[in-house]
């Protein structure tokens, strides 16, 4: 019995969801401007770089990686009316009550704790850049299909907008706290 490789390396699965995203229209930087645009409204003095290594991150974890290539399977596969009966249309149409995907996005954005899970929600709302961009395609005639893919790279963008922030509450946390800057006026 010949077997498929089915167990990967951090590294692979970077590489994969990279490519995956890739294949479907989405480019890394375009997840980072969503994180970068969440977070800097709580924090000024991120860096966009700071959301782009973090996006990197979360493209190499399993979880992440089995939801994105789970999730963009199922979005192709409706693409060529793979499935019977209702789900078919449901999939299609990325009916609003079918909630499944946003299942994913919670999930995946969960690996960063409620907040993850509330910046999740806040994306999934307002739909800002790429994701918005996926919904709106999926939407139109004779589309791609995007029902778990929008939500998948909004819940990145969640889950990267919150590492950063954790990451920059951790160099706070660990400023000593006997050293009293001065004050910027400028």
């Amino acid at each position: 019995m010949n077997r498929q490789k089915n167990l990967f390396s951090r590294d692979e699965m970077y590489h994969m969801n990279v490519e995956k995203l890739l294949e479907r229209g989405v480019d890394v930087n375009e997840i980072a401007e969503v994180a970068f645009r969440q977070q800097s409204k709580w924090n000024p003095n991120i860096s966009f770089q700071e959301c782009v290594d973090s996006v990197n991150k979360i493209l190499s974890l399993r979880d992440v990686f089995h939801l994105l290539q789970l999730g963009a399977e199922i979005d192709r596969l409706t693409e060529d009316h793979a499935f019977h009966g209702p789900i078919q249309s449901i999939l299609e149409s990325d009916l609003g009550m079918f909630g499944i995907d946003e299942l994913f996005g919670l999930e995946l954005a969960g690996l960063y704790g409620t907040i993850g899970k509330t910046n999740f929600g806040d994306i999934d709302v307002n739909k800002p850049g790429i994701v918005s961009k996926l919904n709106e395609l999926g939407k139109a005639e004779n589309h791609a299909c995007h029902t778990f893919l929008d939500d998948i790279v909004g819940a990145i963008a969640a889950a990267a907008s919150t590492r950063v922030a954790q990451i920059e509450n951790e160099i706070e946390a660990n400023k000593d706290p006997r050293i009293i800057e001065e004050p910027k006026l400028f």
